[in-house]
Parts: C-alpha cells; structure tokens; sequence
C-alpha cells in the first residue's frame, strides 16, 4: 500500500458512499482511516444485500460497502450515549481529520459540529460531505447523488438525448465517487496548509457542486449564448467526420476522437483499407469533409459495418490517432491496460473468491495500491480503543452500556 499519507489518522463519521469514498481513497494513500458506525446498525449500506438489493452472489461480498470502505478500520460506537461521545471526542484528540456527512441538525444533536471538536482538538481538519452546500434555504436538507447530483445539479438533462421524453438514469454511486475524490482533494491540500502555516481548515464538499464542476462548459455556455442562435448538426452530419461513434458489424461501437483531422485523415483511411479516400476530392481536406459531412459520415459508417469489433481491434492498433472500442464493464477485467496499471486490484471474498475492486485514479512513485477488504461491522473496535489507552475492564463496562459493540 502507498505510504503518502502515512501517520495521518482520520476519524470518518459517515454512512453510504459520496463522503466514506472519500475515506477510501485516504486510506488507500496510507492513512489509518477510522470509520464509526453505529453498534447496532452499522452503515446502513451494510444492508442493501440483506435486503436484496446487492446480490449476494459471492460469499456474501457487498461490493457497494466494499469499494467505499476498503482499508478502515470500524469501531462500533453509539455517539447519542454519554460514554460514546467521550470515547469519540477522544479519538478526535488524536487524529488529523474529522470527516463527517452528517446533516447540520444531527451534528448539533450528537456534539459533533466544528466547535465540539475543535473543543478536543484545535488543530484537527473538520470536513463536510453535504448535499446542496452549507449555505442557503436547502442546507439542511439531505441529498443522494440521485437527487443532488444527477437530477438538480444538471447532468441528467445534459445526458438525456432530446428524443427521450423521460431523463435516464444514473449509474449506482455516479455522483458520490466523483464527490468523493473532490473530498479527498480538499482533505490534501488542507494537510498541505497546516503542515506548512499550522492552520486547520473546514473542508466542504456538495455534490450539487460536483456536478456543475463536471459540466462546467455546459452551465457557463448556457448562459453566455442564451437567445443566441447556434448551430446545430445532427448525428448524421458531424462538422468533424473522425468525431464519432460508429457501429461494427457485430453491433458493437468505436469511438473516434481525432480532433486534428487532416493530421490524422491519410492514416485513417489507410487503417480502414481505403487508401483512396484520403484523396478523394469530397474528402481530401477538413473544409472539404465539412461540406460533404454527410456523405463521409455515411461511407466511414459503411465501412465500419463490414467487420467486427474484434477485427478492427487489429486493425486499428497502430492507428494514429485517438480512438477507443465502447467497453462494458465486465470488458474492463480483461482491459491489458487496466491490469498492466493495477487499476483493478483484488481482494478476497469471504469464501476465497478473488474480487476486483476498483483503485481510485492516482498513483504514486509509479506504484498502484494493494487493497484490503473493508472492515466487518465493528470489527476494530476493542483494537482501537485499547490503542487510546482503554483497559478491558473499561471495554466492558462501555460494552454493558450500549456505548460500544
């Protein structure tokens, strides 16, 4: 595992997946990342495969709890009780961050807002994972990428295509994953700042703004040519003919992004077994291709048809230009790149199975991390609190009051 954030210790107040995959990607930079749940329920993510929703298809392996909570540890602690609260207050004494994606109303309930610990712990990074912001009449409100992020923050509609009279979905975590790098992010540059002025930060992170940052040429355009007449061209009729999606013979996709076309054109039709049409007067140059966008769409599309993906694997290898075949999911286990750069790393499922867990996207010194399993319900939690200097005899007591599992 990647040692960069080695000796930094997080105490992650959290449940679901926007802010613990912030967590996640600390911890796999080396942090001791310390996840409280509640001793009874646990994250509620830990029931969706009790309750059907995540297939318990690999010995129980909920991969939706997994890929947000690899590497933690988990301590069962009920921080509404007297003694849990003067057990994570602290743990707030020795740790770096405090990451929390508590609502504002429960963080006062539980004495957990900036200024309670702050009372433990001048120094400690107070961050927030929120739906909507801190700020404004829905601050308050909760939020899942669903809402927050797909449907209000505007990258539903910018998806959907105009032919659908319903908007599309999102994918499970869409939002929350890309939330939660941002998060990581801020944490970084926060422990940045204090190693070198000595000042802690509040961190804040919406998912409504992760999304206006994903589709930040779209809401600043959006206004800035409103009421202005642009151009438009249909799938069929690209200004840029080695721009596009086209179908192979087997159904399947390949994707062109060779925005430099006369650079590319020659080689590209030499690749395509069609020599000829680099010269071709219709085609020979970017203007050329512009005015006759449609009939170049239409021939690259017959030429695509007329062999499987498989083949223009082959073919396309040695291509120039930028290009890409469209990929499932499962495709991506056999990816040689994504296996060369150990962006899926494995760990092992409860009955032996090997499962591929998704690295979040930075590397360091050229090393991809090696994953471990998220923690059982609970499972670090006499560890952690003997670290803070608890004896068993104080566990059981705790134990017999409902503060701890």
């Amino acid at each position: 595992m990647n040692d960069i954030l080695s000796g930094v210790r997080v105490l992650e107040v959290a449940s679901w997946t926007f802010v613990p995959a912030a967590g996640a990607i600390l911890a796999d930079w080396g942090a001791d990342v310390i996840k409280i749940e509640h001793p009874v329920t646990g994250d509620p993510q830990r029931g969706l495969i009790s309750s059907g929703l995540v297939p318990a298809a690999v010995g129980g392996f909920n991969y939706m709890m997994e890929q947000p909570n690899r590497g933690k540890r988990s301590v069962g602690l009920d921080m509404a009780t007297t003694g849990g609260r003067a057990l994570l207050y602290r743990l707030a004494q020795s740790s770096d961050v405090f990451l929390t994606s508590f609502l504002p109303g429960a963080r006062h309930r539980l004495g957990i807002d900036v200024e309670d610990i702050r009372a433990q712990n001048p120094a400690i990074i107070y961050v927030r994972g929120s739906g909507q912001g801190t700020r404004g009449a829905d601050a308050s409100k909760g939020g899942y990428d669903g809402a927050s992020y797909w449907a209000r923050g505007g990258i539903a509609a910018a998806l959907t295509p105009p032919t659908l009279d319903h908007p599309i979905g999102q994918r499970p975590a869409f939002g929350d994953v890309m939330g939660g790098m941002a998060i990581a992010g801020g944490i970084a540059a926060a422990l940045l700042r204090r190693e070198r002025t000595g000042t802690p930060s509040v961190v804040d992170v919406s998912l409504l703004a992760t999304a206006m940052w994903n589709i930040a040429p779209d809401i600043v355009a959006s206004k800035l040519y409103e009421g202005v007449e642009m151009p438009s061209f249909d799938a069929d009729a690209p200004p840029n003919p080695l721009v596009g999606v086209y179908r192979t013979q087997d159904h399947r996709f390949v994707s062109l992004v060779m925005l430099e076309s006369d650079r590319f054109w020659p080689d590209f039709c030499d690749h395509v077994g069609h020599p000829e049409l680099a010269t071709d007067p219709r085609f020979s140059s970017a203007t050329a291709r512009f005015e006759h966008r449609r009939e170049c769409r239409q021939a690259i599309a017959e030429i695509f048809e007329r062999a499987p993906l498989s083949e223009w694997r082959i073919r396309l290898e040695t291509l120039q230009g930028v290009w890409a075949p469209v990929q499932t999911a499962r495709e991506l286990h056999d990816d040689g790149q994504v296996s060369a750069n150990g962006y899926l790393p494995t760990v092992e499922a409860d009955n032996g199975t090997a499962v591929g867990l998704v690295a979040n996207p930075v590397q360091f010194d050229e090393s991809p991390p090696e994953l471990s399993r998220a923690p059982d319900h609970g499972q670090h939690t006499e560890e952690v609190l003997l670290e803070l200097g608890l004896s068993w005899e104080e566990l059981i007591e705790h134990k017999e009051a409902g503060a701890i599992l």
